[in-house]
């Protein structure tokens, strides 16, 4: 018994060995000081906003009302009438928008003729909140003034806000009204009762918080909006994605509809309305209320590089196998003649013809436009042919501007592999690659751009996101971190990427099709992912040089779960550190300084982490549990001493 209990002694004491030798093992980095690496482009991080998930309407674009011209191809989708209701298109005030309704006397006394919208998966009210009701309407067939009642109506179908709005002309006119909801409701209507014995025509009725982004009155979701900014983006890519080159040639997103009065703008399809039959959603529609004019605005509230993409003459190429699909490559030049015009709308003068129609839209001064993006995920022979002629014709006109090209829908593959070369010999500025993969590959890919061709274009890292099936694709803490760990390569390697954008942006909890989301949102609340907070770190903590930090003279890419970058910021005086711990232990980490003068001494500035234990926690509406965190760091010399704790993504600041 006495030789069992001294063997268990040893063992146990052999274990406390082996784990206090684990726990004091330090992990050496070095950050080379001599020199001060490539330049951090302004650009290096950004947003991605694609029309999905009810990103547009429904979701950033403040608009309540769902079919507000009535011009979707059912009339009435979104409303309900009773009593005596008729849409019509007889001399219509808006050309593109033809349609509006007719609400007329229902003949007896104790009947009722109205309309009511059921706005978005519900229309959100909010207690002592205000909002703009407009209208165009006119009185028919009748004498002396006529009325309509507007109300808001809540999910026990109680009256939460109410004004009347006399119609007193026989001429098409604009009325608004504010109205003050009562209270607090996620899944509000609008309705609208005749409140007189004539007729009444009634078109593009609408719904906006008084409240909106820079209280614009055709404006943005305040909360939605705020959020973006608050990444401090540098580049602004827009409108998409997949929509740009639609389901067919009609369904494209075509700037030169979103831009002029709102009211006059039509209405389009969006593809991704059908593109997954499990996640069906046939009343999504762009209003193209949220349109280019009101993207450049956003893209210069936020400080970000706008960046368009057009169409090359390409439909979405998952849904179009036939080449007749397309634009033939000898008929592209009214699409071409849209690049050229789009880049005149954003620069030219108010001499100019798109400058003009800028000007009278509100913003004399151009939008400044340096980049444009040319197709989307397209691929093969039938995409560089299509795009030599738009390459041509803006480096011809207009040499300043940077122009896009894309490596197609994969990250590698035989399409990846065909359209570099194509890219590098058109000469495109940038190229944009997109990568939806598992978390492992991410970490598997942090050295990625390291022995990429410096001689060719630049990298734009235009979409990705981590995806862990496991889960169903959640935004939880593992897609993030993985994505934290990976972006120190992108870092890393900012000689070469000049911009990097996760996707999709924006999705409504009721109505997505896709996922995972940077940010999701009902009517009243939004909810910011992990992936939001390591998106806004990296571009709140960009710097303005790389710099070079190893381990073992090697960059520092996954070598024991471990994943680091460092830039120099010469406007805060300071190095920043990023270090990712993908691993569940706490790694003692000495980072010195080396190359340092004589007399430069250091403090520690602002440190930040961002941690879970649990590697599929999430964030929700209605908890964040997820979020970062200051942390610390010690400085002896000129060495920072970090303890980075396990699974969490770090930064720290090194200050002069």
């Amino acid at each position: 018994m006495k030789k069992k209990l001294i063997k268990v002694l040893r063992l146990a004491a052999l274990l406390l060995i082996g784990q206090s030798s684990y726990a004091q093992q330090t992990y050496n980095f070095e950050l080379d000081t001599k020199k001060i690496g490539s330049p951090v482009q302004s650009t290096m991080y950004g947003l991605f906003f694609e029309d999905i998930n009810f990103a547009a309407d429904g979701g950033l674009y403040a608009e309540l009302i769902k079919n507000r011209s009535f011009d979707f191809p059912q009339s009435l989708l979104g409303w309900y009438t009773f009593g005596k209701v008729e849409v019509t298109k007889s001399n219509p005030l808006f050309d593109r928008n033809p349609n509006y309704v007719i609400l007329s006397d229902p003949g007896h006394a104790h009947k009722r003729t109205g309309i009511e919208n059921e706005g978005f998966r519900g229309i959100g009210f909010k207690t002592d909140a205000t909002y703009r009701f407009s209208v165009w309407a006119k009185s028919m067939n009748a004498t002396g003034d006529q009325k309509i009642r507007v109300e808001f109506i809540n999910s026990k179908n109680d009256i939460i806000g109410s004004e009347e709005v006399v119609i007193n002309s026989s001429d098409w006119k604009k009325y608004q009204v504010v109205l003050t909801s009562k209270a607090t409701e996620e899944k509000g209507r609008l309705r609208i009762f005749l409140a007189s014995n004539g007729s009444v025509a009634l078109e593009h009725v609408s719904l906006f918080p008084t409240d909106t982004y820079k209280g614009r009155e055709n404006g943005l979701r305040k909360d939605l909006a705020q959020a973006l900014t608050d990444i401090h983006p540098g580049v602004f890519r827009f409108p998409g994605g997949c929509i740009v080159e639609g389901t067919d040639l009609d369904s494209r997103y075509d700037w030169k509809k979103s831009v002029g009065p709102v009211e006059n703008r039509p209405v389009n399809e969006n593809r991704w309305h059908y593109t997954f039959p499990h996640r069906f959603f046939p009343d999504y529609y762009q209003s193209y209320g949220l349109g280019f004019y009101e993207y450049f605005l956003l893209s210069e509230d936020m400080g970000a590089e706008p960046l368009p993409v057009l169409s090359c003459g390409l439909a979405c190429q998952y849904q179009n196998e036939d080449e007749h699909c397309h634009v033939p490559v000898g008929e592209l030049d009214s699409y071409v003649q849209d690049a050229l015009d789009l880049i005149e709308f954003a620069n030219g003068p108010v001499t100019s013809t798109w400058g003009k129609l800028r000007a009278d839209m509100g913003h004399p001064s151009p939008f400044n436009l340096k980049y444009i993006g040319i197709g989307n995920e397209q691929w093969g022979k039938e995409y560089p042919e299509r795009l030599e002629p738009f390459v041509k014709a803006i480096c011809a006109k207009y040499p300043n501007i940077k122009v896009i090209g894309s490596s197609g829908p994969s990250a590698d593959g035989k399409e990846f592999d065909y359209l570099w070369p194509e890219m590098k010999r058109l000469k495109v500025d940038l190229v944009d690659e997109h990568y939806y993969k598992e978390p492992e590959w991410f970490l598997a890919n942090a050295n990625r751009y390291d022995n990429y061709d410096r001689k060719g274009p630049a990298v734009f890292a235009g979409e990705y996101a981590s995806h862990d099936h496991s889960t169903g694709k959640q935004n939880n803490f593992l897609s993030a971190l993985t994505e934290a760990a990976f972006m120190t390569g992108l870092e890393r390697n900012a000689d070469i990427v000049h911009m990097c954008t996760y996707a999709p942006l924006f999705a409504h909890v009721d109505a997505w099709q896709w996922n995972p989301d940077m940010i999701w949102f009902d009517n009243l609340r939004m909810m910011k992912t992990p992936n939001y907070y390591v998106q806004q770190l990296y571009a709140h903590n960009a710097g303005t040089n790389t710099m070079n930090l190893t381990r073992d003279k090697k960059a520092i890419a996954g070598q024991d779960n471990l994943y680091a970058s460092a830039v120099y910021d010469k406007d805060q005086n300071c190095y920043i550190v990023k270090v990712a711990n993908t691993s569940t232990e706490v790694k003692d980490i000495r980072i010195a300084l080396s190359g340092v003068k004589k007399g430069v001494t250091f403090s520690v500035g602002d440190c930040t982490t961002i941690h879970n234990n649990n590697l599929k926690a999430i964030n929700t509406l209605d908890e964040s549990n997820i979020i970062p965190k200051s942390t610390t760091a010690t400085l002896d010399g000129n060495v920072l001493n970090v303890k980075a704790e396990g699974q969490s993504f770090n930064v720290y600041k090194i200050k002069y």
